[in-house]
């Protein structure tokens, strides 16, 4: 297309819309840039005289693509030079050409830099701005809820009962863990049970607001955590009955028999799982009562058996489709799951239907003897966890805290296991050593997170509402 044809389609006037691109990208690239650098982008990019030197038929694009792909290259990242060199070869390409389907990619490549380009220049600023927004969090909050709790839009009155019901409630820690928590023993006691997946969603206060989301999620894994863990000890209840049965002594003489958990009989775990070495409850003479007739290596295989079902167990969960609730994903998972957990056991075939029966009772039921007994014993674990972390966390400032808690998740030692455990008390050790072994990572990576979520909520609400004078604050949030 000529000149004279190009005017004639596309006269001088409100539809040619290349004065407003040019002066946009004039005016985008002046944010981009220092100002010293400004008088010479004025220069360089006069629309003015480019529009005139367009109507002359004397403007060379090629050149201004070049110095455009100068002045990109000296302010953008790196790994945008690719994209600017990319824009270059369009914009000379349509030029020397005549293409303009070319020089309108060109064009569209010059905004997509620009774009990309503001795109870094704001995420550069809010790295380094956030050490000082993060150091005003805390402030921040404070401000903001106090101007809600004085305009009555929010009420604090159920977050104050939640608090007094924590301080009321018999504390079950030890006196390790109450001095490690000081002040906020109760405070913690409390956020505790609100993770836990018995405790209805509705019982979380609205102080809770901002984390509602860190919340659920700490619900959700503590749920995975504990019902993979009932799946183990289903597993190790169909162990033993397999071995009792291939040995064949008198006690499982029954091929049908299984134990009183599988079975669903009354007092479904033996009196000792209450006490175990640590103050936990985890020890079970269950386990050691098949593994007292093995031999070391029998110990070792037992223990890598265990370890690859229960790997197998947590791939299968990772595969569940999302659901609403948590506990829907678990609930379509329990076929596979039964059947996983017998393809690792040789118990008779005529137990499948009973277990999977079993392991949907006990996954799907919180009032369970067995779930509450495992949700207890995870419970006072994370209570042990938490309370170390939150005395080291409590004295940092906003940005230490946050870089502690997010810098890297901590996960627990790996386990080795000598070769002289013989007696039966040291393989019950050794039982409970793989347990906590798999327990470990995961406890100690939520107690991180909640220890973060749970003194910048201290340090958000304490005096507004937990420690505040209640006659003040709930007749102004009321």
């Amino acid at each position: 297309m000529d000149r004279e044809t190009f005017m004639r389609e596309h006269p001088q006037g409100d539809d040619w819309c290349l004065p407003s691109l040019l002066k946009s990208v004039k005016e985008i690239i002046q944010t981009l840039v220092p100002q010293r650098d400004r008088d010479f982008l004025n220069e360089g990019l006069n629309v003015e005289l480019l529009m005139q030197q367009f109507n002359r038929g004397i403007a060379d694009l090629e050149k201004l693509a070049s110095w455009l792909s100068s002045v990109l290259k000296l302010h953008c990242a790196p790994m945008r030079d690719e994209w600017v060199d990319e824009m270059y070869n369009e914009l000379s390409n349509g030029n020397r050409n005549n293409d303009m389907g070319e020089l309108v990619k060109g064009m569209r490549s010059l905004l997509s830099v620009l774009e990309a380009m503001k795109l870094d220049v704001a995420n550069h600023q809010i790295r380094c701005l956030r050490p000082v927004l993060i150091e005003d969090t805390v402030h921040f909050e404070q401000r903001f809820f106090y101007k809600k709790i004085t305009a009555g839009k929010i009420s604090i009155r159920d977050a104050r009962q939640w608090y007094s019901e924590a301080v009321q409630f018999p504390s079950r820690m030890s006196a390790q863990n109450l001095q490690a928590f000081g002040e906020t023993a109760a405070f913690f006691d409390g956020l505790t049970r609100l993770i836990l997946p018995s405790t209805p969603v509705n019982c979380v206060p609205n102080t809770f607001l901002f984390d509602e989301e860190r919340i659920l999620k700490l619900r959700s894994d503590m749920l995975d955590a504990i019902n993979l863990e009932i799946c183990m000890r289903l597993y190790e209840d169909l162990e033993r009955v397999s071995r009792g049965i291939n040995q064949g002594p008198p006690s499982f003489a029954a091929p049908t028999s299984v134990p009183s958990y599988v079975a669903g009989e009354p007092n479904s775990r033996p009196a000792s799982f209450a006490s175990s070495d640590c103050g936990s409850n985890t020890s079970s003479p269950r386990n050691s009562g098949y593994l007292a007739s093995q031999s070391q290596v029998d110990v070792l295989d037992a223990r890598v058996k265990a370890r690859n079902l229960y790997e197998s167990l947590l791939a299968l969960l990772h595969t569940a489709p999302p659901a609403s609730r948590p506990i829907q994903r678990w609930e379509g998972l329990v076929q596979s799951l039964a059947i996983q957990i017998f393809r690792f056991t040789d118990a008779p075939q005529d137990m499948l239907p009973n277990v999977e029966s079993k392991l949907q009772s006990q996954l799907c039921d919180f009032q369970s003897d067995l779930y509450r007994q495992v949700e207890e014993h995870f419970q006072a674990k994370m209570l042990s966890e938490l309370g170390k972390r939150v005395k080291d966390f409590r004295n940092l400032s906003g940005v230490g805290l946050f870089s502690v808690a997010t810098g890297g998740r901590i996960h627990g030692p790996g386990r080795t296991w000598d070769g002289g455990r013989e007696s039966q008390r040291e393989r019950e050790l050794l039982e409970n050593s793989i347990r906590e072994a798999r327990e470990e990572g995961g406890v100690e990576d939520m107690a991180t997170r909640l220890a973060h979520l749970g003194i910048l909520h201290w340090r958000v609400w304490s005096q507004l509402v937990y420690l505040g004078d209640p006659n003040v604050d709930v007749a102004i949030g009321a």
